[in-house]
């Protein structure tokens, strides 16, 4: 089973508290995706920027990751921010895990300062089935969100390339005798498989190559979302505000459960979305780090525990 059940507290059911025929069904369950939270690229980026900033004064270029919580903890470690290379005060810059592109990488050497990579390997891997494309011969095509940072990074180099993210973007390409497509590595596969058919049925003339360049993280949570959403009444998501893999969770999920909630933090539940007889499945983004989730499931619990208190009060007057 892909969801993974946890340790839950169940109502007493003990007969001298319950008259006959009202005895109690469970209260609120909660379960875990199989797949949720930090990848090992995000874990990586962290740990090599927090690594860093102990030695010597450091700055990204850009947020590192997507996720609030996290670049709060990078701003307490001295580390900061910037968006473009000539803002940049320290010697030593690190470029996010969505990866940069080599005209944004020699802006930065251009001023003599030192670059520190954090793109994630996997984005790294989407960046060379790009380059390979082109070397080709085809027409890049990539599939994600235009003005997110790791499209750019994907993009900016090259002389011409078209992103699609919807079947109205396709029908808006021109024809090439050549297509190569490529994908941004947090977009859903179904997505980009369905994308890519549309353009082999749009162009049946030309010549069309798909390169998967999803990454494995992303598919596997996308599937566990799925297989966890079908078991619950409601669904949690946790993860940044402008996490776009988070987003991605949220639609997901929305599919097949009709009550989904996105939150930041446990601080942002709220006890009204829940009801005594709920399965209540958690499930989180790449960048969401893991103390957030725990943060989020422990108050899932507290809210449960209310919920019996309150029946078994209700159970006993009655």
């Amino acid at each position: 089973m892909v969801a993974r059940r946890l340790a839950c507290r169940r109502l007493d059911r003990s007969p001298e508290l319950w008259p006959p025929g009202r005895l109690p069904h469970y209260y609120m369950k909660i379960i875990r995706a199989e797949h949720l939270g930090m990848c090992f690229g995000v874990k990586d980026a962290i740990a090599l920027a927090l690594e860093t900033a102990r030695h010597e004064p450091l700055t990204i270029l850009g947020e590192l990751v997507h996720n609030e919580t996290v670049l709060a903890e990078l701003k307490r470690s001295g580390i900061q921010f910037q968006s473009e290379a000539r803002e940049v005060g320290t010697g030593t810059v690190m470029i996010t895990a969505h990866g940069a592109s080599e005209r944004k990488l020699g802006a930065v050497r251009g001023r003599g300062l030192q670059v520190l990579e954090g793109t994630c390997p996997l984005v790294r891997v989407a960046h060379r089935a790009v380059a390979k494309l082109v070397g080709d011969g085809y027409h890049p095509v990539i599939i994600g969100k235009r003005d997110h940072v790791e499209v750019r990074g994907m993009t900016e180099d090259l002389a011409e390339f078209d992103v699609v993210l919807s079947a109205a973007d396709v029908a808006q390409l021109r024809e090439r005798p050549r297509f190569g497509i490529a994908a941004q590595t947090t977009q859903p596969i179904e997505r980009v498989r369905e994308l890519a058919r549309l353009i082999r049925e749009r162009f049946p003339q030309s010549e069309v190559r798909f390169i998967d360049t999803v990454c494995q993280p992303t598919k596997q949570r996308q599937h566990a979302a799925v297989e966890l959403a079908q078991q619950c009444s409601v669904v949690v998501v946790i993860g940044g505000t402008r996490s776009n893999n988070t987003h991605e969770l949220v639609q997901t999920c929305a599919q097949y459960c009709s009550r989904v909630h996105h939150v930041q933090t446990a601080a942002d539940l709220c006890a009204d979305w829940f009801r005594s007889d709920d399965t209540v499945g958690i499930t989180a983004g790449t960048s969401t780090p893991d103390d957030v989730i725990a943060g989020v499931e422990g108050s899932l619990h507290a809210i449960a525990s209310v919920g019996e208190a309150r029946l078994i009060s209700h159970a006993a007057a009655t």
